[in-house]
């Protein structure tokens, strides 16, 4: 685990684009922050000290200069793929701008007494508690989500991404499996069966699963309602959206926006 401190009046510039790591960051004082999906949708919001925020890989955010330190703790991939019990996958974290959790509150605090007093206790404590933060947060707030490269057979690569290509290319439109079977060059039902051992997935999982990675990217344009966003991402109702998105995720596509933009 990587720890740092953001200190007021560290920063030079004053606004700043910030593309996260897996982690946590918590409020060492009082105070106020301008944040946003992009700059020029910056929302004031103050904090008191000790409050936490969960922040995934490469989310993106517009932040301007706080008048209060934030403890930055970033949680390895090894930590979190570990503490999902083995299970094949990939481990995505749900953001939350607030996070109220008296366990991973008392971790983090835990982590900021020990920078405080100066690391007397080494990397083995650090490495300690961050394997309970990994499970506390894989346990609460991960999705998990299928891996492609878990699993042996199936489909040549450049067939695979011929494939992918294709579902990304007609995201917006139907697609049956005789097209995608036809992209690959084989039988429908020999393409189902190697799909199968290339991805873990059928075909219909692996595309509402791609639509849904493309309606997260979309619900983090703020002016887009989640109507369009369904529409555009290939679903016929918005209900339909919501219960896809809600079963992949963990959030309602109105939730997913609220803890990504707030």
């Amino acid at each position: 685990m990587r720890v740092s401190v953001d200190m007021p009046g560290s920063i030079r510039e004053p606004y700043l684009r910030v593309q996260h790591e897996d982690g946590l960051e918590m409020t060492l004082g009082s105070g106020s922050m301008e944040a946003g999906p992009r700059r020029s949708e910056m929302t004031k919001v103050t904090f008191n000290a000790g409050e936490i925020g969960l922040f995934p890989r490469h989310m993106e955010r517009w932040v301007r200069a706080a008048d209060q330190g934030r403890l930055v703790l970033n949680i390895s991939r090894e930590a979190l793929m570990a503490a999902s019990d083995g299970m094949n996958g990939v481990v995505e974290l749900r953001p939350k701008c607030r996070l109220v959790d008296a366990r991973v509150g008392s971790l983090a605090a835990a982590v900021n007494a020990e920078r405080i007093a100066g690391f007397p206790s080494g990397k083995l404590f650090l490495d300690s508690v961050e394997q309970a933060l990994a499970a506390t947060l894989v346990d609460r707030y991960a999705v998990r989500r299928p891996s492609v490269a878990r699993y042996r057979g199936g489909l040549a690569p450049a067939r695979l991404r011929r494939v992918t290509e294709l579902v990304h290319t007609k995201i917006e439109e139907e697609l049956s499996l005789h097209e995608m079977a036809q992209c690959a060059g084989l039988s429908t039902s020999h393409f189902l069966e190697m799909f199968r051992k290339s991805t873990g997935e059928s075909p219909h999982q692996f595309v509402l699963r791609q639509r849904v990675e493309r309606a997260k990217e979309m619900l983090r344009e703020a002016e887009m309602r989640v109507i369009d966003v369904a529409v555009a991402c290939g679903f016929k109702t918005q209900q339909h959206f919501a219960r896809v998105f809600r079963r992949i995720c963990g959030a309602s596509p109105t939730e997913y926006r609220y803890e990504v933009l707030r």
